[in-house]
């Protein structure tokens, strides 16, 4: 049981080793456009969007692979997406244990089930489960290959930074290696260094929110099993191994069981392997013959920062925002917080943009943080309540919801990760499109539909493009267009982008998120869509 992560994971332990850089022997501090700092997913997520389109970046991190401790198993079918685009998606759903239906059990009886992707004309699944170090290594292999096609993208293991000053046109950063220390500075720096970032405190700023008083122990269990592969989820479970448990399915045969302790525990007695074997022989039965893999005790949290831009220092994922585990909301989510910062520092390091359409960033993902919060806190106090009146709406829910429809969308076991519709931002403009879906208005991440063989999203993303359905788009726009004629529009890209409407012209950004649509546009009103898209209206 917890075996050195180097014996479980032999190749993500030294994904990108320590080898002496010619920055450590300049004269003067070298400048770099981009400095990420945290080659976890959400750091080399932005270094492979940022350096698949050209811009040089350098990633520098104090170890040289995956950290220790608990990682996470969960991704969504946006995360994927994503990877997809800069060319690690594939890879993951090979390895990944693909799924989308999920059950909840109340002592022994199923309250309800669900499916997270009931229609068809995805390329991505709903959701894989893929354990972190595997996520890590198929993104490094993806840089590996943008390397040898020339991609700027420069990844320094065992370089800790250790200060960090904005000087008003640039960042100042103080690294420490085994051969000593170095300074290098850059345009901007990207703190991707998790909840306890170092960077964080180094600049004196808060990270406000709320310590949930409960427990879970995570064991991952190796085992054969013919279990499906969904998300079980039981609330009061008949194997009294916990006050609630999750069992999920992970490659190699790995599963992980999730248990709720409560607050008051004794962590050494709880993590000693006879009392841990005690409890999963319980839910499993004495003639299951299993190894323990991992076991850890966590604690819920929901965090996040004030703001996440502050001058030159720009901070994503974990070390911005954090939330419960329940509901795959924090790696997921700071993938997506690097799909909407790459397109924008690249189009500001361009002279594209002015550097205020940063602060869009800001403003989308801390509503995105929000959002996630909300749905973790609701999620954390459904599972724990902490009064006596909230215990009884929760029994009864999980009564009301065996026979009644009504009750099961109050069940809250996790609510599972969906990307955050920007609505309100200042980058959409108003939507004309009468009739045009819901799920496509100005704001919302595009949904994917078959095309031609192929799939949407493969011909979205890294650019602004017009996507003309039905029409011809106006000449002198200056954007890339993708004009689809009716004998092309499939059902699930009608239902998807037309709605009630009979044509459409879609703006979409380079992170597949919809700037505006129209029925019909004249030059002009893309033109301007595109310029309040930039930051510039």
């Amino acid at each position: 049981m917890n075996a050195p992560l180097r014996d479980r994971y032999p190749l993500a332990f030294r994904l990108y080793p320590y080898r002496r850089a010619a920055d450590q022997d300049a004269k003067r501090p070298a400048r770099h456009p981009v400095v990420i700092v945290g080659a976890g997913p959400v750091g080399l997520a932005l270094a492979l969007d940022l350096g698949t389109q050209g811009t040089p970046v350098l990633v520098l991190d104090d170890h040289e692979g995956v950290g220790l401790g608990s990682r996470a198993i969960c991704f969504s079918k946006r995360t994927l997406e994503i990877m997809h685009r800069v060319g690690a998606g594939s890879d993951m759903v090979d390895k990944g244990v693909v799924w989308q239906k999920g059950r909840v059990f109340r002592d022994r009886d199923e309250v309800f089930a669900f499916d997270l992707l009931p229609e068809a004309g995805h390329r991505c699944p709903a959701f894989i489960n893929l354990q972190q170090p595997h996520f890590e290594r198929f993104q490094m292999e993806a840089v590996t290959r943008a390397q040898s096609t020339y991609a700027p993208i420069d990844i320094r293991g065992k370089n800790r930074v250790d200060a960090v000053t904005d000087r008003g046109d640039h960042v100042l950063i103080d690294i420490t290696t085994p051969d000593g220390p170095y300074q290098i500075t850059a345009d901007y720096i990207v703190a991707c260094d998790g909840a306890k970032s170092p960077i964080r405190d180094m600049l004196g700023l808060g990270f406000d929110g709320r310590v949930f008083e409960d427990n879970f122990l995570i064991a991952d269990v190796r085992m054969t099993a013919d279990f499906p592969t969904e998300r079980w989820f039981w609330f009061e479970p008949w194997f009294k191994s916990g006050d609630s448990a999750l069992l999920h399915k992970q490659p190699d045969d790995i599963w992980r069981i999730d248990f709720q302790l409560g607050w008051n525990i004794d962590r050494d007695a709880e993590l000693r392997p006879e009392n841990v074997r005690a409890r999963v022989d319980q839910m499993l039965g004495p003639d299951v013959t299993y190894d323990l893999d991992w076991v850890s005790i966590y604690t819920f949290q929901c965090r996040r920062m004030d703001q996440f831009r502050h001058g030159r220092v720009i901070f994503a994922g974990d070390s911005a925002h954090q939330v419960s585990p329940f509901g795959a909301r924090g790696a997921n989510s700071g993938v997506q917080d690097a799909d909407n910062l790459g397109w924008k520092l690249r189009a500001v390091l361009q002279k594209d943009a002015s550097h205020t359409l940063l602060d869009s960033y800001d403003l989308e993902r801390q509503q995105a943080a929000d959002e996630n919060i909300l749905n973790s806190t609701r999620s954390t106090d459904f599972l724990t309540p902490k009064s006596a009146m909230s215990k009884l709406f929760r029994d009864a829910v999980l009564t009301l919801a065996r026979d009644h429809a009504f009750a099961r969308p109050m069940i809250n076991s996790g609510r599972l990760s969906t990307p955050c519709t920007y609505d309100g931002s200042p980058l959409n403009t108003p939507d004309v499109l009468v009739g045009g879906p819901a799920r496509t208005r100005p704001g919302a991440c595009c949904p994917d539909a078959p095309v031609d063989g192929g799939f949407l999203l493969d011909h979205l993303g890294g650019r602004f493009v017009l996507l003309a359905l039905g029409l011809h788009p106006p000449n002198g726009t200056g954007i890339t267009d993708i004009t689809l004629d009716p004998s092309m529009l499939g059902t699930e890209l009608r239902d998807r982008y037309l709605g009630a409407a009979t044509q459409a012209l879609y703006l979409i950004r380079p992170d597949q998120h919809v700037a505006a649509r129209w029925a019909s546009a004249t030059a002009l009103d893309i033109k301007t869509a595109l310029r309040r898209a930039m930051g510039d209206e």
